[in-house]
Formats: C-alpha cells, sequence, structure tokens
C-alpha cells in the first residue's frame, strides 16, 4: 500500500503543476507496476482458450505427475463435513488440499455449509424450530453461531461450529493447508463471487506468489464460474460435471478444469479434456469425486485423472501408495517399490514435489 501525505507549504517550490508532473508520472508507474504484480501473466503464457496441445494428447502417464487427493468437506469421514475439525483431521492426514462449500446468512457473512438448509447437519431444527424450513440465507451469522454442526455426526463434537470462509482460510494458513472452494447455490446469493473473492484479497490469497498454486474455485453454477473468471481472470476455476464432448473448447474459455463425478469418467474422456488448453494457456485438468475406495482411485489414476476429491483421503492416498508399491515387491526409495511402473512414477513424481512444496 502506499501512504498519501499532504506535501508541506515551501514558498521557494515552483508552481504547483510543474511540482506535480513528475509526482504524476510516478504514481503512473507505481500504478502499471502495481497491476503487473497482481496478474502474473508470464506463467501463464502459452496457446489461446480451448486450442490442443501436442502435449497432452495422449501424455504418457509417467509425466503427468501423481493425482492430487483433496479432502472432501475436509476429512469428512473422519469428522463433521465443512467444520475446522474436518480441516483439522485432514492435516492431520498430512493432506493439503481442502474442498469446502460456502453460502451467505441473511445479513451477508460467508459461512462453510453444503446443504442450503442448516437441517441436516445442525441442531437448527430444535433451537429454532419455528424458522422452518432452515435455510441458511434466512438465518444471520449470530444465529448460525447458537447451532452445533458437530453432534449429528458424532458426541466426541459437540458444540463444533459452523465456520465463516475466513475462519477457514486463516486456519489452512496455519495448517499450511490449500483450498478448493465450491460455491454452492450462487443463484441464491447475488454477487457472491464479488464477495467471495473480496474476502480472499483481504485474507492475502489472492496475491501473485500463492495464487495459481493454493487456490481453485468452482461450482456446478456455469454462470458462477463465468462471473469468478470475468471479475478475477487470474483465479483459476471448476466447472462441476460433465459437459458433452463437443462442448469442452467452449468451456476452456472461462475454466481450468472440468471436475466431474467419477462414474462419469473414461480414459477417452479425460483425455478430451486435458488435451486443451484453458483461459491461462495451461493444459487443463479434471478432479473427480467422491472416491471413498482404493479399487476406484488406483483405476481413476490410471485414466490420468488430476485430482481425486475423497471423504477418506489418507485411506486414498495409501491405496495409490500401495498400488505402486505392490503386494510383495521390495521397497525401493521413498518407500517405493516395482508394481505398476507408470502409476508408481505418477506417484513418487507427485509426492517429491509435496515434499518439495512443504520444504518452501
Amino acid at each position: 500500500m502506499t501512504s498519501h501525505r499532504p506535501a508541506g507549504h515551501d514558498r521557494t517550490a515552483p508552481p504547483s503543476g510543474a511540482r506535480r508532473r513528475p509526482r504524476d508520472r510516478l504514481g503512473a508507474g507505481l500504478i502499471a507496476l502495481g497491476l503487473a504484480l497482481l496478474i502474473p501473466v508470464g506463467p501463464w503464457f502459452g496457446a489461446g482458450p480451448g486450442s490442443a496441445t501436442a502435449a497432452a494428447a495422449p501424455l504418457p502417464r509417467a509425466a503427468v505427475g501423481a493425482p492430487l487427493v483433496i479432502a472432501h468437506r475436509g476429512a469428512s469421514g473422519h469428522a463433521p463435513e465443512n467444520t475446522l475439525a474436518a480441516v483439522d483431521a485432514a492435516a492431520e492426514q498430512g493432506v493439503t488440499w481442502v474442498e469446502v462449500d460456502v453460502q451467505r446468512t441473511r445479513d451477508g457473512e460467508l459461512v462453510l455449509l453444503h446443504d442450503t438448509t442448516l437441517r441436516r447437519t445442525t441442531d437448527a431444527a430444535e433451537r429454532f424450530p419455528d424458522r422452518a424450513p432452515w435455510n441458511v440465507g434466512d438465518l444471520d451469522l449470530a444465529e448460525v453461531r447458537q447451532l452445533d454442526a458437530g453432534s449429528w455426526f458424532s458426541p466426541k463434537f459437540a458444540g463444533e461450529r459452523v465456520p465463516t470462509l475466513r475462519e477457514l482460510l486463516r486456519r489452512l494458513d496455519r495448517n499450511g493447508q490449500r483450498l478448493l472452494l465450491e460455491i454452492k447455490a450462487p443463484a441464491r446469493y447475488p454477487g457472491i463471487e464479488r464477495e467471495i473473492l473480496r474476502e480472499l484479497a483481504r485474507e492475502g490469497w489472492l496475491r501473485p506468489l500463492r495464487l495459481y498454486g493454493s487456490l481453485i474455485l468452482q461450482s456446478f453454477d456455469e454462470t458462477s464460474v463465468r462471473t469468478v473468471h470475468r471479475l478475477a481472470p487470474q483465479v483459476k476455476t471448476g466447472f462441476l460435471g460433465s459437459p458433452g464432448r463437443d462442448a469442452l473448447a467452449g468451456y476452456a474459455s472461462f475454466t481450468h478444469q472440468i471436475n466431474s463425478r467419477h462414474t462419469d469418467l473414461t480414459v477417452d474422456r479425460v483425455a478430451d479434456v486435458r488435451k486443451l488448453r484453458g483461459p491461462h494457456g495451461r493444459r487443463m485438468e479434471v478432479f473427480t469425486w467422491t472416491v471413498d475406495d482404493g479399487p476406484t482411485a488406483v483405476r481413476l489414476a490410471g485414466m490420468g485423472v488430476d485430482g481425486i476429491i475423497s471423504n477418506r483421503p489418507g485411506e486414498i492416498r495409501e491405496a495409490l501408495r500401495g498400488a505402486v508399491r505392490g503386494p510383495s515387491a521390495p521397497e525401493e526409495e521413498n518407500g517405493a517399490a516395482s508394481g505398476d511402473p507408470a502409476l508408481r512414477t505418477r506417484v513418487l513424481d507427485g509426492g517429491r514435489a509435496a515434499a518439495g512444496r512443504r520444504r518452501r
């Protein structure tokens, strides 16, 4: 930030117009520099959106790295979904990426909830019996704060609260984690995209050095994804769904990922997405959800998906490592051994990259 101090009165100074011209030039230069730092175009330079890339059509599996494992609503198989306890559970399992859902309260606060009502994952019906159907957008933050968001999952989480987006961002910072943020039911909350971006900026999540590698905004709502891209084209985005093959090039103009249900994916489907260039000229990616069994995760990794979203991320990561090692193969570097050679290379390379990121 630049501070502005009024100039002191100086009888010997030149006329005010002459005095301001150098400052005007300096100010313009600083603004240009600020914009250049805010939107780091260089690392994203490449072919235009929707164009095919020979490097990804098809890519050798050994070249694409291991798929990321992302904690779905936090490690929601181990703690109540969309709570700080679930975020911490993912961290305890060594899982870097966390997916959560964001909505807006009646008084404009951004909170983490999956359902558009509070009934399933809180005690709203007991605490506010006359407020049915307990829509998120019908309660103020102070009322949401009164709710127990943990007991439904297990008595040991009694008293767990619905967190705000700001609380989440600070917890992720503390844990050294990254964020896949789903904008849930955005049509209910006009303007929520701008509010999310404002909060991310306030908390330092839009700084150039962390922007592309630590944050993805996704939604099932195409208009919402387009809005995020229009407001902040430097932010990486994902569309949740399975557009037809002929439509994929159009999505490449505003989203970096096509994130599909795992039952919708085939080898050809993954290859069709990954051979396209997204908005920043980077190869498009495929994240898939929700995968809680090891054999399915291994099969999807073999297809070349870039990320696997799971309620049990620790178990999925171990399943991928186990597929690399094989049942009786001798251990090699990093505890891996000869199993599936292609998958072995993907997981080892991905593990080394993650270790390098943690060291940094």
